[in-house]
């Protein structure tokens, strides 16, 4: 008898609309090349290479051997949204409550749920371009129309507000903001803050603010939009625990929002994820009311990588890079090298093995730089520039 053949895979119209994250496969190709003896200098990833502080990794084991292994509520541990709560109260100047936040297996389900619980099929989306890459995946994937804003280099990577407000209309259902951004380390002031929440007016429009890196701003201040009067019931926060506490692999984000909207969300994690794990709950109420002192060094120590990766970059024929203000990324343009983004990072790997990201891995806008991530020791960071300024005299 015949072996019956494969049945074809038919898969639904809406997967061919779902993007990637491009720093993973990039993340995979090296190592690939690592494992045929090749060393690479890796500046591609976007985690920081800190460990997660001992107080917090004390805090999770205490949990499991005191039978933290098992479901909890959908919405989070009501003590670490508590936690929370008192949290983003302190931080951003408004009066939180626990039953507007919602606990969830990293950033990402935040900007997932929210944008299926609120835009349907004709509705326009603005994020930010450059940007980070499922804010663009997510609304092409439920049928919407993504309305990119460029951030430009001129603007310190910023949004230019007269812009923002030429692309709000009628369909306009959410606003989508990051910073300090990702890629570029840009860095929304007060006054921008301001004017962005004046252009939205009283119109019935949500805005999900992505603060993941609130903690990790190298001058000035860090502001947001929820802190503005009249903004707090239009606005989802997104923030947690991957970038201020080096607990990448512990899947732990929130997002703080209107308690309507909340229930929604919650509702969206029990069909998904059921509940965040419990003992990492507990680790993440430890972060919040511990010792903060390894976030404030984690921080300088990003600096001063960004001084060096800054000041190496300029050196390099071809690279121009602004200083910025946030993350842990800096964003040079190459346009003077005459190579397309994506070819010269592949170049950077391949042949002077150093990891880095096209910028058009963050949209059509990011044509013309770079992403290096400074999540990597000064020496590496050294090597990596030694590599780049080698590679751009034999071949510019």
């Amino acid at each position: 008898m015949n072996k019956a053949a494969q049945s074809e895979l038919r898969l639904a119209k809406r997967m061919a609309r779902l993007g990637t994250e491009t720093a993973f496969e990039v993340l995979v190709k090296a190592r690939a090349l690592e494992a045929k003896g090749r060393d690479i200098v890796h500046l591609e990833i976007g985690e920081p290479d800190f460990n997660t502080p001992g107080n917090i990794i004390e805090a999770a084991t205490d949990a499991l051997h005191n039978g933290f292994t098992h479901y909890g509520p959908s919405a989070g541990l009501p003590d670490l949204r508590e936690t929370i709560a008192r949290y983003v109260s302190e931080t951003r100047g408004v009066n939180a409550r626990p039953e507007e936040v919602v606990v969830v297996p990293g950033g990402k389900p935040i900007i997932f749920f929210s944008i299926l619980a609120l835009v349907e099929d004709g509705d326009q989306v603005i994020y930010p371009n450059p940007g980070f890459p499922i804010y663009e995946s997510m609304i092409n994937y439920v049928g919407a129309e993504a309305m990119p804003i460029q951030l430009r280099e001129e603007l310190d990577f910023r949004l230019d507000i007269d812009e923002l407000a030429g692309l709000i209309n009628d369909r306009t259902k959410l606003i989508i903001l990051n910073s300090p951004q990702n890629p570029t380390g840009g860095v929304l002031t007060k006054d921008d803050i301001g004017a962005i929440a004046r252009a939205i007016g009283d119109r019935n429009i949500m805005v999900l603010t992505d603060e993941i890196y609130s903690r990790l701003v190298f001058e000035g201040k860090h502001y947001s939009i929820m802190s503005i009067d009249g903004m707090k019931d239009r606005c989802i926060l997104l923030d947690g625990f991957s970038k201020t506490y080096a607990m990448t692999g512990w899947r732990m984000g929130y997002g703080v929002m209107r308690a309507d909207l909340a229930a929604h969300i919650g509702r969206l994690m029990t069909n998904s994820n059921s509940c965040t794990a419990s003992f990492t709950q507990l680790a993440g109420i430890e972060a919040l009311r511990g010792p903060q002192e390894s976030v404030e060094a984690m921080c300088a120590e990003f600096k001063k990588r960004r001084d060096v990766m800054v000041a190496g970059l300029n050196k390099i024929k071809g690279f121009s890079c602004r200083i910025p203000k946030g993350a842990f990324y800096v964003f040079p343009n190459i346009t003077e090298t005459g190579w397309p983004s994506k070819k010269l990072a592949d170049a950077l790997l391949d042949e002077a093995g150093v990891a880095a990201l096209s910028g058009t891995a963050f949209g059509d806008f990011g044509e013309g730089y770079l992403r290096f991530s400074v999540a990597n020791s000064i020496e590496n960071i050294e090597k990596a520039l030694d590599r780049v300024s080698a590679w751009a005299k034999r071949n510019l």
